[in-house]
């Protein structure tokens, strides 16, 4: 039988595609083995958001080859779409496929067995290109699945190499995101995550359909599902339809991760993130006024070119204002070929490393501060996993996404259960089985 391996840089979403890549090797009855181990096949799924995404991306694809020089050597994903001709030049590399075309994986390592000739294979993304329609049917969590409902990004922030990786924005057929759901929740799916790289803005290639019309389908078509979460949506997407969903839905999550990126107008601008604070900080009001006690997350980049100890303050002062429920916070890390490398005033990296301190603490305190709301609640949690730490406990999630353990015994994985929160602890809070 034929072997393997799989290494994964960057995103969920390349994690996703990964998944899905397997699937396809599965069906030709392919067996996995670990990224460490000796493989006929390996595949790189690499990344390119950052300069140091594409390095690490070269030491993996190396590494493959040294481990098994007689084996295909496959490299994917946002590096092989903006840079094959710099994998080209690595001596032993087989395969280079993009990031639209890996449905065709299995036919084009067949053709390199044939002829033994390497292949490049890469699409232009910023033309009409196809959604990629990777199914996967199960994941390993017997609770959580993801699901990649949107490809592409049109928005071309100045810190960002991702359009030119991914191409514009399309997504996959509403009657195929309807069946695949269904697919996951029969083989013990209780949550999707739907995902993308731009995931709120799915349906902009179709006519009068969008998030909102997908996720009202999905409440009504699927049967057994328990809760879809929106793994990322941009402030300028949540619109009154999709408020009206947020409000009405049974099984849309009570947590929205909206990215911030900074809380400073002037670096917005620079960012060209086509939106100010002042439109931030009212969508979110309107957003509580709708769900009071929804947890709300975000993503921060510190230390964009120019930003000055007085916009970090701004930053800093506005995420305590919104009080988030928990922060992602990046340095500012430069990527060739985008706006940004090219501007002046370049933050000092030991400076990024203090404020990126500074806002974790910073989110430390408010995810304490939003737990802490709801101690004594009963909230119903999807159990996950065991505790590594402690076996007698299983962990779960509670709707608004915050982390919970609770002494019981494995079987209960895969349940959903109402839990009274007895200790607000972050990042894990107790509770007892009701």
């Amino acid at each position: 039988m034929a072997t393997i391996a799989f290494h994964t840089l960057g995103c969920k979403v390349n994690y996703y595609e990964t998944e899905g890549i397997w699937e396809l090797f599965k069906k030709e009855g392919y067996e996995k083995v670990d990224f460490k181990e000796q493989a006929d096949v390996y595949v790189i799924n690499t990344c390119t958001v950052t300069n140091t995404g594409d390095s690490k991306s070269r030491k993996e694809i190396r590494r493959a080859i040294r481990r098994n020089p007689d084996a295909v050597i496959c490299v994917t994903g946002c590096y092989a779409q903006t840079k094959p001709n710099d994998i080209e030049e690595i001596d032993g590399v087989d395969l280079i496929i993009g990031t639209n075309g890996r449905d065709k994986i299995i036919e084009l390592v067949n053709r390199f067995l044939k002829e033994r000739q390497p292949i490049t294979y890469i699409n232009d993304v910023l033309r009409d290109a196809e959604f990629e329609d990777l199914d996967v049917n199960s994941f390993s969590e017997r609770t959580r699945a993801t699901l990649k409902i949107q490809e592409g990004c049109n928005k071309f922030c100045t810190f960002c190499i991702i359009p030119y990786a991914r191409g514009r924005m399309r997504s996959k057929k509403p009657e195929r995101v309807v069946s695949q759901i269904q697919q996951l929740v029969d083989n013990g799916h209780l949550e999707v995550v739907l995902t993308g790289i731009h995931t709120g803005g799915y349906g902009i290639d179709f006519e009068d359909y969008d998030l909102a019309d997908l996720i009202n389908d999905i409440e009504e078509k699927v049967v057994g599902i328990k809760k879809i979460r929106i793994s990322s949506i941009e402030i300028n997407q949540l619109d009154d339809k999709m408020l009206d969903v947020i409000k009405n839905s049974k099984i849309l999550a009570k947590h929205l991760h909206i990215p911030l990126q900074s809380g400073c107008d002037t670096v917005l601008k620079r960012m060209n993130r086509k939106y100010n604070t002042s439109e931030y900080l009212a969508k979110i009001k309107e957003i509580r006024d709708i769900l009071p006690d929804i947890a709300i997350t975000t993503d921060v980049i510190v230390g964009f070119p120019g930003e000055s100890d007085k916009e970090f303050k701004d930053t800093y002062d506005f995420i305590e204002q919104i009080q988030f429920s928990e922060l992602h916070v990046f340095p500012y890390s430069m990527r060739t070929g985008t706006k940004a490398s090219k501007m002046k005033q370049q933050v000092r990296k030991i400076e990024k490393s203090l404020r990126v301190n500074e806002l974790i603490s910073l989110s430390n305190k408010l995810a304490e501060a939003y737990v802490e709301k709801f101690k004594g609640a009963s909230l119903d949690v999807i159990f996950e996993e065991i505790d590594k730490e402690n076996s007698d406990y299983v962990i779960g999630h509670t709707t608004n996404y915050i982390k919970v353990a609770a002494k019981t015994d494995q079987s209960i994985i895969g349940q959903v259960k109402k839990v009274q929160l007895i200790e607000t602890t972050y990042p894990i809070a107790k509770g007892i089985i009701k």
